[in-house]
């Protein structure tokens, strides 16, 4: 006799293992961590399977995990697709998000997911920039919702999160030890200013090692462990680790991840991404506080 898998615990086992752990998933699905918990064992079990290794630290999967992984997102996607088309609203169209490029993940391409299902005949235009850049094309209407990193949440703006700056390098470096310590940031990096004023409020001595306008040329020199970054906590990749300094440089400051989004264009599809943001980050939806 044939049996079912359910869609709904795939999908919770699709966002850990794209996300790389429960909390981040719960977030992103707008459930709690024990109910992905509970749908993740309940797919083992029918499974008589075990999926996820959590023996080390986060979650990573087995080769099971791994094989049903890619049945997993074409099944969803299918299940989207056939779902969108059957129950989608006429709404076309062209959406421009703007993101800086240091929170796009994890939360950005699972809400571009669930969009696209929602309302399969809107384009979404993803725009990866700083965030003085955004501001700018956000006030001459060039750009209808933007997420932001900044030291407060302007007039319209939703606070999503606030989350510390911390320091980092590439993994076990020593780059951090140097004087004068060398800073890899873009020219129009929000956080630079801020950063060498802390540095030079605690007379520690700093060179700029990369000064330019390209987030490789920060990634690779920081990476080669020829310079330090300052990133959002919880953002770094994986070519990167926080500094652990003892206080041998400075404690940074918070940084408040903002949304802001116009009113004046297809409201429906702009509420629904606005929505789907707030979820992400475990912020409460406006439709639900609406009802």
């Amino acid at each position: 006799m044939p049996r079912n898998l359910d869609l709904t615990a795939l999908r919770s086992f699709a966002a850990v293992a794209e996300s790389g752990g429960v909390t981040r998933a719960a977030g992103l699905l707008n459930l709690t961590q024990s109910a992905v918990s509970m749908q993740l064992k309940r797919l083992e079990e029918s499974l008589g399977l075990q999926l996820l290794d959590r023996t080390g630290r986060g979650v990573s999967l087995t080769a099971s995990g791994e094989q049903l992984l890619g049945y997993a997102r074409r099944m969803l996607a299918l299940n989207d697709e056939v779902w969108g088309r059957l129950t989608a609203q006429d709404f076309e169209g062209e959406v421009v998000l703007g993101v800086p490029h240091d929170v796009v993940y994890p939360a950005i391409p699972q809400v571009l997911h669930r969009l696209a299902a929602e309302f399969p005949r809107v384009k979404v235009h993803l725009v990866s920039s700083f965030t003085r850049r955004l501001l700018t094309q956000f006030e001459r209407g060039e750009v209808d919702v933007i997420l932001t990193t900044e030291d407060r949440t302007g007039e319209g703006g939703i606070l999503l999160a606030q989350r510390r700056l911390i320091w980092v390098g590439a993994p076990g470096g020593q780059a951090w030890r140097q004087r004068p310590l060398r800073l890899a940031f873009e020219h129009e990096c929000i956080f630079r200013q801020g950063v060498q004023r802390r540095l030079d409020e605690a007379g520690i001595p700093w060179e700029m090692a990369v000064d330019s306008n390209s987030s490789r040329t920060v990634e690779a020199t920081v990476s080669a462990d020829l310079a330090v970054h300052t990133m959002i906590a919880g953002t770094e990749p994986r070519h990167f680790e926080a500094i652990v300094h003892g206080g041998a440089l400075p404690d940074l400051r918070e940084v408040f991840i903002n949304l802001y989004a116009r009113a004046d264009k297809m409201q429906p599809v702009i509420g629904a991404l606005v929505d789907l943001v707030r979820q992400a980050y475990d912020v409460p939806a406006l439709r639900s506080a609406a009802e």
